[in-house]
């Protein structure tokens, strides 16, 4: 059966709408290579399967969210990390929906330093218990902090919402998708981390009224949490670590 993927969401099939509320889509990539228990993040990961596969998926998910949310599909706007496991099903979601695709490095997963591509539980756990700790400023890895990927997640939405109104689709990552949820919302980032995130994971916010700062970054109060892992926000727990 031949299955047009643009009905909801092609970005030659309908007009612009300035005034659609602006509405922020992040989507967790697909699942990738690596044998499970294995600590990744900023590690350049393939794809478990073929990018395209991923794509018909996510692009059917996210078409689906956008026509319960009324969004038109002009003014979709695509991102995504540089690491392959992101980047490759953009470009191909980028092929299927007839737009532009802008690769941004804000976007890509925190870096784990030392505990990279280790299994965890190699890693000491006194390092572990310090990191949960604290989970905004500790860096016992010597990579990223989460307050270090929060800086940058602003940078990025700072920069798209500049563009105007509409929908900002992102690939990335899970750690990415938790961080912004905890600046978007104004919560802490262990409140994030109990909510379940599957690979293919869509998540939508919905920014309440105008940012009243020049710069259009987020305020805390701005967004409110529409859909995580592609249900209506609910009362989850539980969730992966890392990807």
């Amino acid at each position: 059966m031949n299955r047009d993927p643009r009905p909801t969401m092609s970005p030659a099939d309908a007009d612009p709408d300035q005034h659609e509320p602006m509405r922020l889509v992040l989507v967790r990539h697909p699942e990738v290579a690596i044998a499970p228990g294995i600590c990744y993040g900023r590690s350049d990961i393939s794809l478990k399967a073929p990018p395209t596969t991923g794509a018909d998926r996510i692009a059917a998910r996210v078409a689906a969210l956008c026509a319960i949310t009324g969004t038109r599909a002009r003014s979709v706007r695509l991102y995504a990390s540089p690491l392959v496991r992101c980047a490759d099903v953009a470009s191909a979601l980028a092929a299927q929906w007839g737009g532009p695709l802008a690769i941004d490095s804000d976007l890509a997963e925190l870096d784990f330093g030392r505990w990279e591509l280790r299994p965890w539980d190699s890693i000491d756990r006194d390092a572990l218990d310090a990191w949960a700790a604290d989970l905004e400023h500790g860096r016992p890895h010597g990579g990223e902090s989460v307050a270090m990927v929060g800086q940058r997640v602003e940078r990025w939405l700072a920069r798209a919402s500049a563009q105007g109104a509409g929908t900002l689709v992102a690939i990335t990552h899970a750690g990415v998708m938790r961080v912004a949820a905890a600046r978007l919302l104004g919560e802490p980032i262990a409140e994030s981390l109990r909510r379940p995130l599957e690979f293919e994971g869509v998540c939508c916010f919905a920014r309440r009224t105008p940012s009243d700062r020049a710069d259009g970054a987020a305020n805390v109060g701005d967004w409110a949490l529409t859909h995580w892992n592609g249900e209506d926000v609910g009362a989850p727990a539980g969730g992966e670590r890392d990807g």
